[in-house]
């Protein structure tokens, strides 16, 4: 072998790790059912699952961390359920918020918070500012939330510039839109999961979503670990991310960067 032209190897590059994922933590109250147990019992075993998938996202380098905990249209259940999720939320923030703090991990609630009690939005509002320079992890709770609202909301606030003329109608773009929604300062999520079997969106980061990969399982929210995770992300690794492209011209951007890296 001619050892002025050694050969080139380019290694394998290091599993694709997703930046943003989405979760919609569905099946808590069929994992109830199941036992034989109360649904509020599902959404307390829920808690577990949130925990787990928060520490292996901070290990795996996930950023950021989005979890639908409770939509705009969840209002419309039994009142004596939306009170204990209420309690539960209020629980949550004051027995992991020090956890996450410790742990540099960056709470933040999106959704319509003014339907909540006072005092867990000022629970909230607390969580948020005693986690805001963290860095490790952006955790976003979307509590009274929907993709809707969200798209409403920015609208509204687009309308109201342009009724103060302070904002031409012919500047809005995509990029403007996006900076009114709920976090324009945060990537679009890379990976979308939904646990319990459905395969739907449920009015959940509908603009934002526009191209993440979606993965659905059969596994209820309460069961869903931190290994149920990682075989998602596993999977999303597995995946090619085309964004309107061909494949083949994907394979060779993907090519080029290898041999830059090399």
């Amino acid at each position: 072998m001619n050892s002025a032209h050694p050969a080139v190897v380019i290694a394998d590059p290091t599993p694709l790790v997703p930046c943003h994922v989405a979760v919609i933590m569905d099946g808590n109250g069929r994992w109830a059912k199941q036992r034989g147990r109360p649904r509020t019992a599902g959404h307390r075993e829920g808690v577990k699952s949130v925990r787990a998938v928060v520490e292996a996202s901070a290990k795996r380098g996930v950023r950021t961390l989005t979890l639908f905990a409770f939509s705009s249209e969840n209002w419309q259940r039994p009142r004596s359920e939306v009170n204990i999720l209420m309690e539960l939320f209020m629980s949550a923030l004051r027995g992991e918020v020090r956890r996450l703090n410790e742990n540099d991990v960056r709470l933040r609630v999106i959704g319509d918070r003014s339907a909540f009690p006072e005092r867990l939005q000022q629970r909230i509002h607390e969580a948020e500012e005693l986690t805001g320079e963290n860095t490790r992890l952006n955790l976003q709770v979307a509590a009274n939330y929907g993709g809707r609202w969200d798209l409403t909301h920015a609208a509204r606030r687009l309308a109201e510039d342009v009724q103060r003329g302070v904002l031409d109608p012919g500047a809005i773009d995509e990029q403007m839109l996006t900076s009114h929604l709920s976090f324009p300062d945060l990537p679009d999520p890379d990976l979308l999961i939904r646990t319990g079997g459905e395969q739907r969106l449920s009015n959940f980061v509908l603009w934002q979503s526009a191209y993440s990969e979606l993965y659905f399982t059969d596994v209820l929210w309460p069961d869903f670990d931190a290994a149920a995770y990682h075989q998602a992300l596993d999977d999303f690794a597995r995946r090619q991310r085309r964004y309107g492209k061909l494949g083949e011209q994907v394979e060779t951007t993907s090519h080029a960067s290898a041999r830059g890296r090399v």
